[in-house]
């Protein structure tokens, strides 16, 4: 049993799902050119029951829309299921400027004569892989249009000039989607039907502090609480919307204890990190209140770690 799997049989996934997804490991080997696609994750996803919707939703061959507010894993989730299933990863980013043609391919000289060059959707269907859509919903309608036949029961890819292409059958698609972000927009429902989609809950205070144990193990017990406390505090006031969402951060709360660890005091690691995100004189000094009341700004690395 590979890493992965024990680290899910420990998260209490069912027996019965484990076994699946070794199945499934074994019957869809990743060809050897793409084995350095599959995603050595940073961090893991805590929560079982995200888990077990997402395991089951591939499985069952759907593709996946992560949908929720920002910091709620969509992104260590999506790569730690390409992971756990070792599928190569082709990542789309959307922007206003990815139309059918990027994501497809298209033709291209190669100096000798016109080739045509496969796009990430072309090259993750073919090969089996694991296409993460990030931030979907700030893509173009006319971008989309052209995954309406990759994501539903034809599972083709029709591309003008050439033939017919069926997905493998390991490919999945994963889409994450921020809640309003600028230039993000609604979903249209022909889209949205083609996705088993689950709503990414905020970390609790338990995984919170699994993360950061996991990531510094020699952390201070005591002090791991405090910085668990002090994000929570900045969720609690975002969700009343007394603040903007932009102090809060999980991978900005990880940057200020690594850069404690490296020997910046507590008060400017964690304004670098989180306080200095909000660009708004008010807003800026209600974080730093809570920062303040929270976490001494003179603690050094003797006193954070072990």
């Amino acid at each position: 049993m590979n890493n992965w799997l024990v680290f899910l049989k420990e998260e209490g996934i069912s027996s019965d799902i484990i076994k699946d997804v070794e199945d499934f490991n074994k019957e869809h080997e990743t060809p050897q050119i793409y084995t350095s696609r599959i995603p050595d994750p940073k961090y893991l996803y805590y929560g079982k029951d995200i888990w077990e919707k997402a395991l089951c939703s591939i499985l069952a061959g759907e593709n996946i829309l992560l949908s929720g507010p920002k910091a709620t894993g969509k992104n260590v989730l999506a790569q730690n299921l390409a992971a756990v299933f070792e599928r190569p990863v082709w990542d789309v980013s959307f922007h206003i400027n990815v139309d059918a043609s990027w994501l497809v391919g298209t033709d291209t000289f190669d100096g000798e004569k016109v080739v045509f060059r496969q796009g990430p959707v072309l090259e993750c269907a073919i090969n089996g892989g694991f296409g993460v859509l990030d931030e979907i919903n700030m893509a173009r309608n006319e971008a989309l249009a052209v995954l309406h036949s990759v994501l539903d029961f034809r599972r083709v890819l029709d591309v003008p000039g050439y033939e017919r292409t069926s997905l493998n059958d390991a490919t999945r698609f994963i889409a994450t989607m921020n809640y309003g972000y600028a230039g993000t927009r609604d979903l249209n429902e022909a889209l949205c039907s083609r996705f088993a989609v689950i709503d990414m809950p905020v970390i609790n205070e338990e995984d919170l502090k699994r993360l950061i144990i996991r990531e510094y193990p020699d952390i201070k017990t005591d002090i791991c609480d405090q910085f668990v406390r002090l994000y929570k505090e900045i969720e609690k006031k975002a969700e009343s919307a007394e603040i903007t969402e932009r102090a809060l951060d999980i991978r900005g709360l990880l940057g200020a204890i690594g850069l404690m660890k490296k020997g910046i005091k507590s008060g400017p690691a964690i304004s670098m990190c989180i306080v200095n995100k909000t660009f708004d004189s008010y807003e800026r000094k209600l974080v730093s209140d809570v920062v303040d009341a929270r976490i001494p700004a003179d603690l050094d690395r003797e006193v954070i770690f072990a």
